[in-house]
C-alpha cells in the first residue's frame, strides 16, 4: 500500500499567518504598555522604537524632600545675661597715713609726718616725742641697716590725743563698728603711739630687715596684723622678742 503526503490548503495556512501575526502585535502592544508603566524607566528612551538595554536605565532614585526650615521664632532662645554685678565692697582703710584737710586742725605739731621722714629727723616732733630708748635702738638698727642700703622710713611715730582720736573716728567709718577698728586703732588713752612708745616703720625692705635683725636691738613686732608696728622690749637683746598678740583687742594694756 503506498504513502500519499497530504495536500496541504494554502487558505488554511493564510489564516493560520494572519492569526500569528494578530497574535505577534497584540503581544507587542501589551509589551509596550505594560514597560510604560513601569517605575524607573525612561520612558522617552522607547518611544522611536522597540526596547534596547539603553532604553532600560532606571531613572536615579528619588531624592526626600528637603527638611522644612524651622523658624527661628519657633524655638525660644536664652538671652545672655551679664555676670552679677558684685556688692559694694567697703572702702579699706588707706596703707599709708590718712589725708586731712588744710584746716589747720591737725597736723606737724600733732605727729603728721611729712613723706620721706627718718628716725634722725629730731626737728619733727613725731621724731623728737618718742621715748629716748626707743629712739637710741631704732637709730643704731638704722645704722646698721644703711651699711646693707636700707633705709628705715617711718609713716607714724608720737601722735597727740587729738590725732590719734581722729584716727580713731576714722577707723570705725572705714571698718562699720567700734569693735572691729579696735583692731587697728587704739583709743587716745591706750595708744602706745601717745605714750612715744611705738613707731610705724616703712618700706618693706626695712620691715623684712628688722624681720631678721629688730630683736639684737630690742625692736620688736607687737601685734600679727600689724607688720609696721615696733616697739622697744630690752630683754628681747639676750632672749628675743616675745610672742606677738593676734591684734590689738589681745594686748592687755589696749583694755580701757
Amino acid at each position: 500500500m503506498m504513502y500519499h503526503k497530504p495536500t496541504q490548503n494554502p487558505s488554511r495556512r493564510i489564516i493560520w499567518l494572519l492569526i500569528a501575526g494578530l497574535l505577534s502585535v497584540a503581544a507587542f502592544g501589551a509589551f509596550r504598555s505594560l514597560q510604560l508603566r513601569m517605575p524607573g524607566f525612561d520612558q522617552t528612551a522607547i518611544l522611536d522604537g522597540p526596547p534596547t538595554e539603553t532604553a532600560l536605565t532606571l531613572l536615579p532614585s528619588p531624592q526626600p524632600a528637603a527638611a522644612t526650615a524651622v523658624p527661628a521664632t519657633a524655638t525660644p532662645q536664652l538671652e545672655a545675661t551679664s555676670e552679677p554685678t558684685p556688692p559694694s565692697e567697703i572702702p579699706a582703710p588707706p596703707n599709708d597715713p590718712p589725708q586731712f584737710a588744710q584746716d589747720g586742725e591737725i597736723g606737724i605739731a600733732d605727729g603728721v609726718v611729712p613723706e620721706g621722714t627718718t628716725v634722725f629727723d629730731s626737728d619733727l616732733p613725731a621724731i623728737a616725742n618718742l621715748d629716748p630708748a626707743l629712739l637710741h635702738a631704732l637709730r643704731q638698727a638704722a645704722n646698721d641697716a644703711a651699711e646693707n642700703d636700707v633705709v628705715f622710713y617711718v609713716t607714724s611715730g608720737w601722735r597727740s590725743p587729738a590725732y590719734q582720736n581722729q584716727l580713731l573716728q576714722e577707723a570705725i567709718i572705714n571698718y562699720g563698728s567700734e569693735a572691729e577698728a579696735a583692731r587697728w586703732v587704739a583709743s587716745p588713752a591706750t595708744s602706745t603711739h601717745v605714750a612715744g612708745l611705738a613707731v610705724d616703720i616703712g618700706p618693706y625692705k626695712a620691715l623684712d630687715w628688722l624681720i631678721q635683725h629688730g630683736d639684737n636691738f630690742g625692736l620688736c613686732q607687737i601685734y600679727g596684723n600689724e607688720v609696721w608696728h615696733y616697739e622697744y622690749r630690752p630683754e628681747a637683746i639676750e632672749s628675743g622678742c616675745p610672742e606677738m598678740y593676734l591684734d590689738p583687742t589681745h594686748d592687755p594694756r589696749m583694755q580701757p
